[in-house]
C-alpha cells in the first residue's frame, strides 16, 4: 500500500457512486454503471480510460451481517480512498455493490446482473454462495475474491479465478489445535462448534484429519449449532461429556458471544478459541467479561494493532473525522480484499493489458508479493499458477481487558 493519499475531491463521481452504493439501490447503481461503461455491452471497461466496474456480492441484513457490514464498508472505503489519490492508472474503481441476505440465489442473481454490466471482477462473501458460483466464475472468466476461506477454493485446478487473501479455514483450525496442544498438552480435548453451512463446516474434517494424521495429539469431537437458538446450552452439556476443556469456534461473532455467556452461566471450565469470523471486537464487545481468556485465531490485525500496514487505513479514517481504533479486523479484511484485486487490476494496466479476467488472473499469478505491512498474518500475500492460496499464516490474540492482545504473530500450521 505505497499510494499517497492527496486532497480529496469532494465533487467527484467517485464521491457520489459510493453515495449510491451506501444506499443500496440496484436500479440507481446499475444505471450509473451502464452510463459510465457505455451500455455494458462492449467491453469498455476492458481496453477504454473510464471507470473499472467490480461488482459486490455483500451480506447487510442476513445470517451474518454482523461481520458483513464492516466488511463491505471497509471495501467501499478504500475504493473512495484509491479514487481520491487519483484512481489506479488514472481510472477510477466503480465498486457496484448490493445486499444479497446471505441469499444464495440471490447472490446468482446479482452475479449474472453484474455479468451484464460488464465489470471486471467479482468481490463475493461467503461460503456457500462462493462454492455456488465457482463454476461460473471459471466459465466466464472472472477473477474472484470473497470473504470466503474454504481450502476447496484455493486449487487452481478446481477453481481458476478464486483468490483467497488469507489462511483457509482449515490452515486456522491447524493453528488454533497446534495452540491448544502447545498450551493444553498432549490429550487435551477438543469441542468444535460451528456454523450449520458450508462456511462452518468447512474446516472440520481437515480438523479431524490433523489430529488423526498424528500431528497433534488431542481428542475432538464437532458440533454443529442449531440457527435461532437463544443459548447453546444444550451443545455445551454434550461437550461437556466429552471432557471437552477448548471450545473451537467457526461461527460468526454473535452466536459465539453467546457460547461465552452460556459457559459462564454454567460455570464451566472451558477456553473459548475463536476462527477467523468470531476472532474479532464484536465477539469480544458481545461477550463482555465472559470472553476474557478467550484466544482469537485472526488473520487481519485490526487498526489497533498499529502495524506498518495500516498506515493507508488510518490517514483515510482521520481524514473522514473516524477513530481508527474503532476499526476491527472485519473492515480490514475488507479494505484489504478490495486492495489486493486492485493491485492485480493495476499490474495488467501497468503491462499494457486489457482488463480481462484472463489478465488479470494472470497478473496476480505472476506478479510476485504484496505486502501488507504484518496486517495480513506474517504479512506477505502472494499467489501463483500452482496455488491461489494467498498466506498460510495468521496472528494469534488473547482477550485482555477487552482489547486483542497478540500473542503470537505468524503462526503457521
Amino acid at each position: 500500500m505505497s499510494h499517497t493519499t492527496k486532497q480529496r475531491r469532494r465533487g467527484s463521481s467517485a464521491t457520489r457512486t459510493t453515495g449510491l452504493l451506501k444506499a443500496g439501490s440496484l436500479a440507481a447503481v446499475t444505471a450509473l454503471a451502464l452510463a459510465a461503461c457505455g451500455g455494458g455491452g462492449g467491453g469498455g471497461a476492458a481496453e477504454g480510460d473510464g471507470p473499472i466496474p467490480i461488482g459486490v456480492i455483500a451480506d447487510l441484513s442476513g445470517a451474518t451481517g454482523d461481520v458483513g457490514t464492516p466488511y463491505n464498508q471497509g471495501m467501499l472505503a478504500y475504493v473512495d480512498w484509491i479514487n481520491s489519490a487519483g484512481g489506479v492508472e488514472g481510472r477510477e474503481i466503480q465498486a457496484i455493490s448490493n445486499d444479497y441476505a446471505y441469499e444464495i440465489p440471490q447472490a446468482e442473481e446479482l452475479y449474472r446482473r453484474y455479468l451484464n454490466e460488464d465489470v471486471v471482477a467479482v468481490q463475493g462473501w461467503g461460503t456457500g454462495d462462493t462454492e455456488a458460483l465457482r463454476t461460473r466464475v471459471a466459465n466466464d472468466e472472472l477473477p474472484f475474491i470473497s470473504g470466503s476461506f474454504s481450502e476447496e477454493l484455493a486449487d487452481p485446478a478446481e477453481s481458476p479465478y478464486n483468490f483467497l487473501i488469507a489462511p483457509t479455514y482449515s490452515d486456522q483450525m491447524r493453528v488454533a489445535l497446534n495452540y491448544i496442544e502447545e498450551e493444553g498438552g498432549a490429550g487435551s480435548e477438543v469441542a468444535v462448534l460451528h456454523h450449520d453451512s458450508p462456511f462452518g463446516a468447512s474446516p472440520v474434517a481437515d480438523g479431524q484429519e490433523w489430529v488423526d494424521s498424528g500431528e497433534v495429539d488431542l481428542g475432538y469431537q464437532s458440533y454443529a449449532m442449531p440457527t435461532g437458538t437463544s443459548n447453546f446450552v444444550g451443545i455445551l452439556s454434550q461437550a461437556q461429556s466429552q471432557g471437552a476443556e477448548y471450545i473451537v469456534i467457526q461461527n460468526v461473532a454473535s452466536p459465539a458471544s453467546q457460547v461465552a455467556h452460556d459457559i459462564a452461566a454454567q460455570n464451566l471450565d472451558m477456553k473459548i478459541v475463536c476462527l477467523n469470523w468470531c476472532a474479532n471486537d464484536l465477539f469480544i464487545t458481545g461477550a463482555g467479561d465472559a470472553g476474557e481468556g478467550s484466544v482469537l485465531v485472526q488473520p487481519f490485525a485490526p487498526v489497533s494493532a498499529d502495524k506498518p500496514g495500516h498506515a493507508d487505513m488510518r490517514a483515510y479514517l482521520e481524514e473522514q473525522g473516524e477513530d481508527p481504533d474503532s476499526k476491527g479486523s472485519a473492515w480490514v479484511q475488507g479494505w484489504l480484499a478490495m486492495h489486493i484485486m486492485v493491485e492485480g487490476i493495476r499490474h495488467t494496466l501497468e503491462q499494457g493489458n486489457d482488463l480481462t479476467g484472463p489478465n488479470i488472473r494472470e497478473s496476480l499469478e505472476t506478479m510476485g508479493p504484496i505486502d501488507t505491512g504484518g496486517v495480513i498474518g506474517a504479512g506477505i500475500v502472494e499467489f501463483s499458477p500452482e496455488t491461489h492460496a494467498g498466506i498460510h499464516s495468521s496472528g494469534v490474540y488473547e482477550v485482555q481487558d477487552g482489547q486483542m492482545v497478540e500473542i503470537a504473530e505468524g503462526a503457521e500450521p
